[in-house]
């Protein structure tokens, strides 16, 4: 199942994804829905619902992010070993975490607005994990039982405040708009294997990234349980599992950034397309 988020920015509505591509209404049919939202038992009651019989939404609102705001916005760093290779980076031992600030949740198509006096803003496409049960110091062998689905995140990337700023990763990757989430959130039974998707971006219709999920160094089940290690991860929690090579840092002989006016198009298999266009601060 494709669920969705429609609707203005902080009042967005649950919706689904019908065969034909359509948006259906969930409002009525979430009356009678038990669990919390993201739970197993939730979506175990959404997955028997036939949408063709939910009302279509007849208008085209903004596709908020594919899920409500999280508490937790987990972002994983050089996790694929041609990503690494490309920025210099040694291939961690242990997964590299950092926090996406919440004011960096944005929708998919959303406008990406490159912070004043930026000159080096980057794309990451990468597979998300959507948490739908707590976790807390869980097993890689139960780690999927945690997870509600997945879903398109865009890691965007101050290459100069990351790197060049004291440090820290997070002031580099918390500006306001760079993390885009969605369009869908694609329900973990849609989705039988993580670690065999294909995942691109283009930038102007130019492709630059083109990788698998196959090549990450840390996988899926690994990184749900390490992250639970260290703190508790909550429904609607979202973990970004890192991005392959083709980031603009990484471009040969001069590194490409992103400028106003340009247009962001990524994807993961099965799990829709994000596009979005940059605009200046």
């Amino acid at each position: 199942m494709k669920l969705l988020r429609y609707g203005d920015s902080g009042a967005e509505k649950w919706g689904v994804l019908d065969a034909e591509g359509q948006i259906r209404i969930l409002d009525d049919a979430l009356v009678h829905v038990t669990g919390d939202e993201l739970s197993p038992e939730w979506l175990a009651h959404l997955v028997k619902l036939d949408p063709q019989t939910l009302p279509l939404l007849k208008t085209k609102p903004r596709i908020g992010p594919a899920v409500p705001r999280p508490l937790n916005f987990v972002g994983v760093g050089l996790n694929y070993a041609d990503h690494a290779a490309e920025t210099g980076g040694k291939i961690p031992k242990e997964p590299i975490l950092f926090l996406k600030s919440l004011s960096s949740f944005s929708g998919p198509y959303d406008d990406i607005v490159i912070p004043p006096g930026s000159t080096k803003t980057d794309w990451e496409v990468e597979l998300g994990v959507v948490i739908g049960t707590k976790a807390s110091h869980v097993s890689e062998e139960a780690a999927l039982d945690y997870v509600a689905g997945y879903c398109v995140v865009n890691d965007v990337s101050e290459r100069s405040y990351q790197k060049e700023r004291g440090g820290q990763w997070d002031k580099g990757k918390g500006c306001d708009t760079f993390g885009p989430v969605g369009p869908y959130l694609v329900t973990k039974d849609e989705v039988p294997d993580p670690q065999a998707l294909a995942l691109w971006t283009e930038i102007d219709g130019l492709r630059r990234q083109d990788g698998t999920t196959a090549n990450m160094i840390f996988g899926v089940k690994t990184l749900v349980a390490y992250v639970s290690q260290f703190f508790t991860l909550h429904p609607g929690d979202i973990i970004a599992t890192g991005t392959p090579a083709g980031v603009g840092m990484g471009i040969k002989p001069e590194p490409v950034f992103l400028r106003p006016g340009q247009e962001v198009r990524m994807g993961v298999q099965g799990l829709g397309e994000q596009r979005a266009k940059t605009v200046g601060g």
